[in-house]
């Protein structure tokens, strides 16, 4: 989880009230205070709350728990004669932008700081590390509207943010370390990804760096918005956040239209709230006004429709709702969980640990023995990672979502390894030795069960660092094995062996072919392990509907 750092005299300032008063209730609304310096507290929050993710955000949340301000923020969208062109070529490159204008912002150096924090947050938390989502801010009075979003050939030209040169785009690719972060994202690309005003002047060149010529300063007043990216609600959630942090700091807004369609749309949604669920979830016994004086202590819009019900007005950046359980947790959040009664079950029983919990448990002790991290990958992937990067060939008894909400999650996880390597490519510039694992569940044929994988990369990572710490791990799992010569592409032909278990294999160990750490962009060796935990204890297998 990203760390936001919450300057003093700024936070106080938005929030009307003082610093010890905040600190002191800052875990009430659900953060993790890492540390409280002389001049900052830095404080984590859970990656669902990215409107949190600024000092404005949680300087309006708190003013909402200590009753300073209750109930909605409304948020006016004036309209403005601005457009955006969007080219088809950017289709199948990049082809979603969302776009706001905000007029009379007021900059001082801490206001840039956390405009900077929260676009660094939503690139890591909605934007997949700028794959999914990337976000542009500039002084609108630099520039000249209409502006055009289309698909630029590297030759193109522009002084990129913190340069005081023209350079290509293929130049930026190579040579900028913005570049150079996240050139893997479009470098493969037919076409790149640009913005320009009417006179050519480039904005952007996303999703890598903003021009030099609409660089953010303490005397920007006026500013464009630009969030592009290859998930459409991604990028209107990056959008709407990004808007009511920079009106809670004093901004207003006005709209864009982008191909014909006006927008943002900051306008709250609706929801009715069933009282005695609520009641029933959380152990209490609110009427429903108590409720809705709840929730609006949580900044949410609510009146009483009923006696059993409440009409809730959920506030654009609130992403995070999606059930009516979302909002039973802000009720009990408002109403503090220090307040709401313990009571022991009706029913008490004795349980024991399920054995794959067991099995999983003892691996995590022999792996972090080992020196390695464990590390906790998304389970739903795509055949991309799972396959393609892998040099494998893709499964057909994978388990596909229906309904994808986005290309990164078409289908649930089959193999472990791949998330680790992943892993490895976002931690890159980290420093090494990075040794990471993960025991989970996987999905083939419609049956679940467990597996593991573990990862190592530094420069002395190889074959005999994967075989000593694949003979330590069965050693201790109390599993005799042999060896075989491994046929997987995905490690380097000669430098890699099959775990072989009463005659057939249960996993695999090397190290990782280059073409594969190319296609992570991953540029140091890797040595990998991969288990099928299921073969080694086969009275472990579970099976789930």
């Amino acid at each position: 989880m990203p760390v936001v750092s919450l300057p003093y005299k700024y936070l106080e300032r938005l929030c009307g009230s003082d610093r010890k008063t905040i600190i002191d209730h800052l875990p009430m609304i659900g953060s993790d205070i890492e540390r409280i310096l002389e001049d900052q507290v830095d404080v984590e929050f859970f990656p669902s709350r990215v409107d949190l993710y600024s000092t404005e955000g949680v300087a309006r949340a708190m003013r909402g728990f200590l009753g300073i301000e209750t109930g909605e923020e409304i948020y006016l969208v004036n309209p403005s004669s601005i457009t955006f062109s969007v080219d088809e070529n950017l289709r199948d490159v990049r082809p979603y932008i969302g776009s706001a204008v905000i007029r009379d912002v007021n900059l001082d150096n801490e206001a840039i700081i956390s405009l900077m924090g929260v676009q660094e947050a939503l690139h890591w938390v909605v934007g997949r590390g700028r794959a999914k989502v990337a976000i542009g801010v500039h002084d609108l009075d630099k520039v000249s509207p209409p502006f055009r979003y289309y698909g630029a050939p590297v030759s193109r030209s522009f002084i990129p943010l913190d340069y005081d040169r023209e350079m290509t785009l293929a130049e930026i690719m190579e040579e900028h370390p913005k570049g150079r972060d996240y050139s893997h994202i479009v470098k493969d690309k037919p076409v790149m990804p640009l913005i320009e005003d009417a006179n050519g002047n480039v904005l952007s060149f996303p999703p890598i760096i903003n021009g030099e010529l609409t660089r953010v300063t303490e005397s920007s007043k006026n500013l464009l918005l630009d969030v592009t990216g290859t998930d459409e609600r991604a990028v209107m959630t990056a959008l709407r956040v990004l808007c009511t942090t920079l009106i809670t700091a004093g901004g207003r807004c006005e709209s864009v239209e982008v191909n014909g369609v006006v927008m943002p749309d900051l306008s709250p949604s609706l929801r009715n709230i069933d009282v005695p669920s609520c009641n029933r979830l959380l152990g209490t016994g609110f009427s429903a006004e108590e409720i809705a004086d709840i929730l609006e202590k949580m900044r949410y819009g609510a009146e009483k429709a009923g006696d059993t019900t409440v009409l809730v007005r959920i506030p654009c950046y609130r992403a995070d709702i999606m059930h009516e359980w979302d909002v039973y947790e802000d009720v009990a959040i408002g109403a503090g969980f220090s307040n709401l009664d313990a009571r022991l079950p009706a029913t008490f029983a004795t349980g024991h640990e399920h054995p794959v919990n067991a099995l999983a448990s003892a691996i995590r002790d022999i792996c972090t023995g080992l020196g390695y991290l464990e590390v906790m990958p998304f389970t739903l992937s795509n055949e991309d990672v799972m396959y393609t990067r892998m040099q494998r060939e893709p499964d057909p008894a994978a388990l596909r979502v229906l309904h994808p909400i986005s290309e990164e999650q078409t289908l649930v996880r089959t193999d472990l390894l791949p998330l680790l390597l992943d892993l490895l490519r976002i931690n890159k510039r980290r420093e090494l030795p990075q040794r990471i694992f993960h025991t989970g569940d996987v999905v083939l044929s419609m049956q679940t069960f467990q597996k593991l994988a573990l990862a190592s990369t530094h420069t002395g990572a190889d074959f005999s660092e994967a075989f000593a710490t694949a003979d330590a791990l069965m050693r201790e799992l109390g599993i005799s094995y042999t060896t075989a010569e491994s046929t997987d592409p995905a490690f380097i032909p000669g430098r890699a062996a099959d775990i072989m278990v009463d005659g057939m294999k249960a996993g695999t160990f090397g190290e990782i072919h280059p073409g594969v750490l190319n296609r992570f962009d991953i540029d140091q060796p890797v040595s990998g392990i991969e288990i099928d935990l299921h073969l080694l204890f086969p009275g472990q297998r579970e099976t789930k509907s």
